[in-house]
């Protein structure tokens, strides 16, 4: 809770200061570029420290093969419940709702993202390179280098958070200069919570599915969906209910669902939808990947993407718990 503090206020404080130099917006083209090399640093500590974590590679065998089909049949259902939710909605996919006048940033954007259809998106490539490079560093050189993994655990996540405190800062600021999220945001209202409700049907749907196909109960694969990426908390729950197998498959699946979903944002992005961008990563649309969201669509879809991660995380404790006991 203190840190979601510290993200909002220094988010607020970014938009504050830009919406008092949005008449230099021209100037400040350069925080783009900044942006994306905190990103970069940020996704390669991530990987560095998933490669170096044990329990991670020890469970890359049959636990590490059901939890990837659990995160790819999630992410997929996810998808296409918030895709169906946006129709229903009348949203279209860069979030802004459909009227019968031309929105002419919408016009720009579509014509871009036509001409640009069959090329693959820079950021992806980008990305996935520096979750690549990431996990060999931490795997082949960690243990060489630090005492022990807790010692590199330690450093790594001081370092993520001080780099979601930049991205963050950054994300307020383009927000603060770009000046037309409030009132979008008016516009849209209360219906942005239908989405991460969406990602958390989706998200049991393919949990279901699964449980019927993998050799782990119903019961346990509701259970891991329910943890909507939140990789600390949903295997400690599900651990402490005498469930092992589930709980590492649990792990497994959630460290998975914000890997991927850093991997595949953009490209979402570009191929489905602004608004689909945040089914992919759960709980971690609010912190991790909304730098990630933000550089690839729109600050309006990054006001969903945090307001989504804050519903699925407030939903884990209470999911969870009520799945294993039903």
């Amino acid at each position: 809770m203190r840190d979601l503090i510290i993200y909002v206020i220094l988010a607020a404080i970014g938009y504050f200061i830009g919406s008092k130099f949005r008449h230099k917006k021209e100037k400040l083209a350069w925080t783009g570029k900044f942006q994306t090399v905190a990103i970069v640093l940020l996704v390669l500590t991530m990987g560095s420290r998933m490669g170096a974590n044990d329990e991670v590679i020890e469970n890359l065998g049959s636990i590490g093969v059901y939890s990837l089909v659990v995160t790819v049949v999630i992410l997929v259902f996810s998808i296409i419940a918030v895709f169906l939710a946006r129709k229903v909605l009348r949203i279209d996919r860069w979030g802004m709702l459909v009227s019968t006048d031309v929105d002419n940033d919408s016009v720009t954007q579509e014509e871009n993202s036509n001409a640009e259809g069959g090329k693959i998106d820079k950021m992806t490539l980008v990305i996935i390179g520096s979750v690549i490079l990431g996990l060999i560093c931490g795997f082949a050189f960690v243990d060489k280098i630090f005492d022990s993994y807790e010692t590199f655990n330690t450093i790594a996540g001081h370092v993520i958070q001080i780099g979601l405190c930049i991205l963050l800062s950054l994300v307020g600021l383009d927000l603060g200069l770009d000046g037309t999220v409030i009132d979008n945001f008016r516009k849209v209202g209360l219906r942005v919570l239908i989405f991460p409700l969406a990602i958390a049907i989706g998200s049991l749907v393919g949990a279901f599915i699964c449980g019927l196909i993998l050799p782990l109960s119903v019961k346990e694969m509701l259970a891991v969906g329910a943890g909507f990426g939140w990789y600390s908390l949903a295997p400690g729950i599900i651990l402490e209910a005498g469930l092992a197998q589930a709980s590492a498959v649990a792990f497994m699946h959630n460290v998975m669902r914000e890997i991927l979903g850093i991997i595949f944002i953009p490209l979402v992005a570009k191929k489905v939808g602004y608004v689909e961008t945040i089914a992919l990563p759960g709980a971690a649309a609010m912190d991790v990947c909304l730098p990630i969201v933000e550089k690839s669509t729109s600050g309006n879809i990054a006001v969903y993407s945090f307001i989504s991660g804050l519903v699925l995380s407030a939903l884990v404790p209470i999911c969870v718990p009520l799945i294993l006991a039903a």
